[in-house]
């Protein structure tokens, strides 16, 4: 009964670590898109104005509202992988994996209260907020997860990627995408706007994997018994 036990939580743990990934990856996805087509990254005082259009504010509502639960589900997807690798992982990789994750979370909070600092300044309908405090609200916003959120992806992805390259649990191409990826992260992220849908696109590309590859061994110990 015991064994029973052990088997269903080796199926069931990559399944939520997959699902989750792809929760998370949909979430994050959806935010950064609607932040950035409602407060672009080079706005100037003419923007400011065209901020007070309700469709544009909803946007960003819609966006600050989704962080909180991209946060909660990412979070659930490192603490899922983790225990699928289980005792057999690296003690160092897994200690960076671990910090760079909830590292990024904190960012990327950090990120959603700037943002949501600008839509705070508005207080009466159809006021713009100054410029300079617009400005300020904006720059930090996208300093944080262009410049800070996403080299800590970085970290993440690479330590994922060498974690399951070492330990046989990522096939070769997945791990040559994550280093790709995390390149982009590092070095083009900051300077090239829209590069940072690349980390939730391997998210979804990697869990989809865990999700496919969790289904494979469940049907070949179904047949075995």
């Amino acid at each position: 009964m015991q064994g029973k036990g052990q088997g269903q939580e080796a199926m069931e743990t990559p399944r939520a670590a997959g699902l989750a990934g792809v929760v998370f990856a949909l979430l994050l996805a959806a935010a950064i898109v609607l932040i950035r087509l409602a407060i672009p990254e080079g706005a100037d005082a003419a923007d400011v104005q065209g901020f007070t259009d309700s469709a544009r504010r909803t946007a960003v509502r819609i966006a600050l509202a989704l962080v909180p639960f991209a946060g909660i589900f990412f979070l659930w997807f490192v603490g899922a992988v983790r225990a699928h690798v289980g005792a057999v992982e690296d003690k160092f990789l897994a200690t960076v994996f671990l910090g760079s994750g909830l590292v990024f979370t904190a960012t990327m909070f950090a990120a959603a209260a700037a943002a949501g600092s600008v839509m705070a300044l508005a207080h009466s309908p159809g006021a713009s907020p100054a410029l300079p405090t617009w400005d300020f609200g904006r720059h930090l916003a996208y300093l944080l997860i262009t410049g800070y959120a996403m080299r800590m992806a970085a970290v993440f992805v690479c330590s994922m990627s060498v974690i399951g390259h070492r330990l046989g649990v990522l096939p070769r191409w997945l791990s040559v995408l994550g280093f790709l990826t995390a390149l982009v992260l590092l070095f083009v992220s900051s300077n090239v706007p829209w590069a940072e849908l690349v980390f939730p696109a391997w998210s979804l590309v990697l869990s989809v994997h865990i999700i496919v590859a969790s289904g494979r061994t469940g049907s070949r110990r179904t047949a075995s018994a």
